[in-house]
């Protein structure tokens, strides 16, 4: 376990706390404040105990000094939820709460540049990781500050400890029966994943365009659907793995197909082969209630990546019934831990968050947990006492 900053005295001292402010942007203002509001909890801790805040983030990718990647916004916003002043872009000694610009303004950030990691680190007493989305990245804000405040305490925000807490501990300490659902486009996205599952959980349930491709590699017909055909050899391989494993793996078995993504698309449902012309894009109804069942019955559950084209009625059905079973499931007692942006966002949609125990702000950081890794940035926060 990490030392977190409710641990550290912070009074009369400046916290550097880095912060995942990556919102969504359109025309200048801001779509989603989620990842803001989740920022609040050690924002508020270090004020309300007498701590001064640097907080400093990136937005969005842009190459060089992209106006429409200001953060400026997220400063205004800030202040709103705050109901205090956001002192924005260079630094203030004397303002209670500073955002620096987009770190990635300057090269040094994704460089891990130690000249721009030094510059940042003289900045503050405290670094606070509280960044989980980018905890993946071996960038200078997540690494080069940290290793320039050797000496200084380094520790977890409160939302990086929860993430760690649920991510780490439900995969080290899960409660069987244990269930994974993986789901997605590319099954090159979860290859690692699925391998590091075999053996440690009960089930993995395969949904998604990902799910093509092992059938193709176990010999089915696809008709139209997406297969990356680079990764069949790749497929097969995982399905011989797991045929050895204890873990059982299952793949869908009748599916919500269409001619084209598209509201209004004629629709059929088909079990294998799937027609010439015809694209998978859900799970069948006979699909969604055996996972249904499956899932019925776990302790523990982790999602990553939906079963269809949510986004586009009606091959949002699958999706929906898995997390209908996850919210069920969680009501009876189970674990369930959600991660990947585009599964959030499902959840969100069906209006299922207050349902699952825990929802993963890191797409990217949650996966290569599932993969067993382990992250740099996290493991140069100071331990626990």
């Amino acid at each position: 376990m990490k030392q977190t900053i409710e641990h550290v005295d912070v009074a009369g001292k400046r916290v550097l706390l880095r912060v995942d402010f990556n919102v969504p942007l359109q025309n200048g203002e801001i779509t989603d404040d989620r990842r803001i509001q989740m920022a609040l909890p050690s924002i508020k801790s270090v004020l309300e105990r007498g701590g001064k805040l640097t907080l400093m983030s990136h937005l969005g990718r842009p190459k060089g000094e992209e106006p429409q990647f200001s953060l400026k916004p997220v400063a205004k916003r800030l202040s709103e939820l705050l109901d205090r002043p956001v002192h924005f872009g260079g630094d203030d000694p004397e303002a209670d709460i500073v955002l620096l610009e987009n770190l990635r303004f300057n090269a040094g950030e994704k460089a891990n540049s130690n000249i721009f990691s030094e510059k940042i680190a003289s900045l503050g007493d405290i670094y606070c990781n509280d960044a989980f989305g980018t905890a993946h990245r071996e960038h200078a804000s997540m690494v080069g500050v940290p290793v320039a405040m050797e000496g200084k305490p380094r520790v977890a925000g409160l939302l990086l400890a929860s993430e760690l807490q649920y991510l780490d501990d439900a995969m080290r300490h899960a409660e069987k029966t244990f269930v994974a659902v993986l789901g997605g486009v590319k099954v090159s996205d979860k290859m690692n994943a699925i391998n590091h599952l075999l053996g440690k959980v009960d089930t993995i349930l395969i949904g998604g365009a990902m799910a093509y491709t092992f059938l193709i590699a176990s010999g089915e017909g696809v008709g139209n659907s997406l297969v990356e055909h680079d990764r069949i050899d790749d497929a097969k391989k995982i399905l011989e793995a797991a045929a050895a494993s204890p873990t059982d793996l299952l793949l869908p078995h009748d599916h919500i197909c269409g001619q084209q993504i598209a509201h209004g698309t004629p629709i059929q449902i088909a079990t294998e082969p799937i027609p010439e012309g015809w694209m998978g894009l859900d799970i069948g109804p006979e699909t969604q209630a055996t996972y249904a069942r499956m899932l019925s019955h776990a302790k523990t559950i982790v999602w990553n990546g939906p079963m269809g084209v949510f986004e586009t009625k009606p091959f949002d059905v699958g999706t929906h019934q898995i997390a209908e079973a996850i919210a069920k499931a969680t009501e009876k007692g189970a674990v369930s831990i959600v991660g990947g942006g585009d599964t959030a966002a499902a959840i969100a949609l069906f209006d299922l968050e207050s349902q699952i125990t825990h929802i993963s702000t890191g797409g990217g950081a949650s996966l290569q947990m599932l993969e067993g890794k382990s992250f740099k940035s996290v493991e140069m926060l100071d331990n626990a006492l």
